[in-house]
């Protein structure tokens, strides 16, 4: 809603987003566990990929409405777990694979060109964005403490976050436009 109704730009969105996740996980593994974990938990693989989910995310998500949004990004999503899948060896049942093949081409006929279909650009962005949160989303399956993992990919997302906020600075801008009135109507 923020990126939709330009009262954010997209790296102070990224930013924030996973500034505040790295800072509240923090607080709840402090309180929760051995702060020892941190270093042992979580890669700098998942961590690029939650970082490389994030950004792609926010940038396409300035061109994209949120039901293609949310779409492109679940099938891209979908489509690099069943990807994996089956390079491991798994194979879907007979109704999977029309299920797979369904989701498959309606996406299809939604990037095809045309009245209603979204920016090549952003879509191949929020497939970007799909495609590292499908890889994070694996290899998060490996984890010992899903909280200190989560905890310490946050956390190691923080350097390239302030570095891409450093580098876009001048680019940077924030609307105080959206809050009240938006705000109000919430039941």
């Amino acid at each position: 809603m923020a990126l939709g109704a330009e009262t954010i730009d997209a790296i102070s969105f990224t930013s924030i987003r996973l500034l505040s996740g790295a800072t509240t996980l923090l607080i709840i593994v402090l309180a929760s566990t051995n702060i020892d974990r941190l270093r042992t938990e979580g890669s700098w693989m998942s961590s690029a990929m939650l970082f490389l989910y994030a950004l792609p995310f926010s940038l396409a998500y300035i061109s994209l409405d949120a039901g293609a949004g949310a779409l492109i990004l679940f099938a891209a999503v979908q489509i690099t777990m069943i990807g994996a899948a089956l390079l491991s060896g798994d194979r879907p049942h007979q109704m999977e694979w029309i299920g797979l093949i369904l989701a498959l081409l309606g996406l299809a006929y939604l990037l095809l060109p045309g009245l209603s279909a979204p920016p090549l650009g952003a879509a191949a962005m929020m497939v970007l964005a799909g495609v590292c949160w499908g890889i994070y989303s694996l290899r998060g399956r490996k984890a010992s403490s899903a909280l200190a993992d989560t905890a310490s990919n946050f956390l190691r997302c923080v350097p390239a976050t302030l570095a891409v906020s450093i580098l876009f600075a001048d680019e940077i801008w924030l609307s105080s436009r959206a809050s009240s009135s938006r705000l109000s109507r919430a039941p």
